[in-house]
């Protein structure tokens, strides 16, 4: 056990619910609403300055859903993983006041996996418009999508970049003619 998780379990006592070492990686799994608090803990007192992601993960049971963060020190020698699973209606502390990068990563995940981020400052839909009303990464979404009165836009007015300066050429028999080039250019 690395000395990192030694020192949170210490101080977090009644808050680790598991640590696991897997070929040299750490992860520690904590309590969603200790959240915020072990990870300005990780930040403020172990040193991990650089998030470098979070995800989720839906496991379709109880638990529904897992949020992981992704640390490591700015000289990126040492790496920590820490899991927080979370319930269907649960939500989950915001650390984008911690990282501010953590803003966009929380976005996405609300907007494909439907976990809401207390205290976001802009807790809002990324990648699908306002208004759609499923979450695509969820396990219960057909992979070929679903019907949709989200116009189809690729087809209905004048191209943004008609008359700019670059040309493609759709008929093109390879890939490299294909590319967008600056006019006049062959």
């Amino acid at each position: 056990m690395s000395e990192q998780i030694s020192k949170i379990q210490t101080k977090f006592t009644n808050k680790v619910l598991d640590t696991i070492e897997f070929r040299g990686e750490q992860t520690i799994i904590v309590a969603r609403e200790a959240i915020h608090e072990v990870l300005a803990f990780c930040r403020d007192e172990l040193d991990f300055q650089f998030l470098v992601d979070i995800c989720s993960v839906d496991h379709e049971q109880h638990p529904r859903f897992e949020v992981v963060y992704e640390l490591a020190t700015i000289d990126d020698s040492v790496h920590l993983r820490v899991k927080a699973p979370v319930a269907e209606e649960e939500e989950v502390q915001t650390v984008s006041d911690l990282w501010k990068t953590a803003d966009w990563h929380e976005r996405e995940i609300y907007d494909m996996m439907g976990i809401r981020f207390s205290d976001h400052p802009n807790l809002k839909r990324i990648l699908m418009w306002e208004g759609y009303p499923f979450h695509p990464l969820r396990k219960e979404f057909p992979l070929a999508g679903k019907p949709t009165d989200m116009p189809d836009v690729a087809f209905t007015g004048v191209a943004p970049m008609e008359g700019g300066p670059f040309v493609t050429s759709s008929s093109a028999c390879d890939t490299v003619s294909a590319e967008p080039r600056a006019k006049g250019e062959s």
